[in-house]
């Protein structure tokens, strides 16, 4: 049995990296008691070592913006020291400051601009539409596994031009990425068989490196990379090569997978809210921000201060890790009146972190919000309910706020 939150421990024992706290979804009274009590927080002791907790979503968004002074580079972007695992240590351009990471990251830009995502709606569409009608009428099923999972391996492999057939291996080496015990405490999975595991993922890719790179470039994923001025040379740099490629599957796989099951959870945990969405499906683009942000599936970013910074009274020292816990962010009273309540015509649903915010913000932000509409109206043409019918389960790790298992039913119209 998982030990209770710390409600009533001194502040400065606070720790809210226990991956246990997401798996029973008990940190939010954490959260709000360091966004009142100390909202720059210094933990001292746990298991990830000494780290700062920003919660409150102006010094998010200030540490998030300022990357001459809290650096991605340096310590990496998790609270997860990237040296505590060599086995599995990579290099990627989200964990990356400029310019390095402004060349790497414009070099896959194009394949979420706004042409190419008016070319991906139809196919976005026609994907869900398969999915939502084979879904079996009448029976209890997980709703992550057939649709969450199914409609992100299916976009997954249209945007690296991946063998459609072996489209969920995907998803399985986005789970081994972040499934480290850093992350997820006892039930992360050892370094070495993760390594093991990605050697698959690393074979695989290099063989469509190569096939992409001998052809004219194409307008997928792979193709961009393996022809960009800053990436056509990748391959020479074994650890950034697998760590780029990891970046695009899980920010592809991770943020749209469990809005698509966080958004089915929050409805029926307010059915008035579900009520108003049948009433006037011309809120659910609206409705779709308010999912992610009532879901935020990233639930943190971690920077290293560069140098001496004042904080609210406080002194972050130069090299000491700064974590932004977006999911408290998204939680701030200040911000969002009522935020632990999906709101689905709430004003200022957009103005969520989830996606981050300043250069490091989620570049495939309109692409998650894209198919996440699209599922919703496709949902909506379908069945008057998807009823949840039993209790989520939720992945304990403090990094991707994921949920495994979501037992509904769905009723036609």
């Amino acid at each position: 049995m998982s030990e209770a939150p710390q409600i009533n421990d001194r502040i400065e024992d606070v720790d809210v990296s226990r991956s246990e706290l997401y798996g029973n979804d008990s940190v939010g009274k954490l959260f709000a008691r360091l966004r009142r009590e100390d909202p720059v927080h210094f933990c001292r002791d746990s298991s990830n070592g000494p780290y700062w907790s920003i919660t409150r979503f102006d010094d998010i968004k200030y540490v998030d913006i300022n990357h001459k002074l809290f650096s991605s580079e340096v310590g990496g972007i998790t609270i997860a020291d990237r040296d505590a695992e060599p086995e599995v240590e990579l290099e990627n351009f989200i964990a990356m400051d400029p310019p390095r990471h402004d060349e790497q990251r414009k070099t896959v830009a194009p394949s979420v601009a706004p042409t190419n995502l008016a070319r991906l709606e139809p196919v976005i569409r026609e994907r869900a539409a398969d999915i939502l009608d084979h879904l079996p009428v009448g029976e209890t099923f997980n709703w992550v596994r057939h649709v969450s999972v199914e409609l992100t391996a299916r976009m997954l492999a249209t945007l690296f031009d991946f063998p459609y057939e072996d489209r969920h291996k995907l998803i399985h080496w986005s789970d081994v990425t972040t499934a480290s015990p850093q992350l997820m405490g006892e039930a992360g999975m050892p370094a070495a068989q993760r390594a093991e595991e990605l050697t698959d993922c690393v074979r695989a890719f290099t063989e469509l490196w190569q096939e992409r790179a001998a052809r004219e470039p194409g307008d997928d994923l792979i193709s961009m990379l393996a022809h960009g001025e800053s990436t056509r040379d990748m391959m020479t740099r074994p650890k950034e090569f697998l760590g780029n490629i990891l970046l695009l599957i899980v920010g592809g796989n991770d943020t749209t997978r469990n809005s698509i099951s966080g958004g089915v959870l929050a409805l029926n945990r307010f059915p008035d809210q579900y009520a108003k969405l049948r009433e006037r499906p011309d809120l659910i683009p609206n409705a779709v921000a308010e999912m992610i942000r009532w879901q935020t599936p990233v639930i943190h970013m971690r920077r290293t201060a560069v140098e001496d910074v004042e904080m609210r009274g406080k002194t972050i020292r130069a090299g000491d890790k700064v974590v932004m816990w977006y999911l408290s962010g998204n939680r701030d009273e200040e911000v969002f009146e009522d935020a632990d309540t999906l709101i689905v015509d709430r004003p200022n649903a957009r103005a969520h972190v989830a996606f981050g915010y300043g250069l490091h913000r989620c570049m495939g932000n309109r692409l998650a919000e894209l198919q996440l509409r699209v599922l919703w109206e496709e949902i909506h043409a379908r069945f008057k309910l998807v009823e949840v019918v039993g209790e989520p389960v939720r992945v304990p790790n403090n990094f991707i706020r994921g949920i495994a298992d979501l037992p509904v039913q769905v009723h036609p119209h």
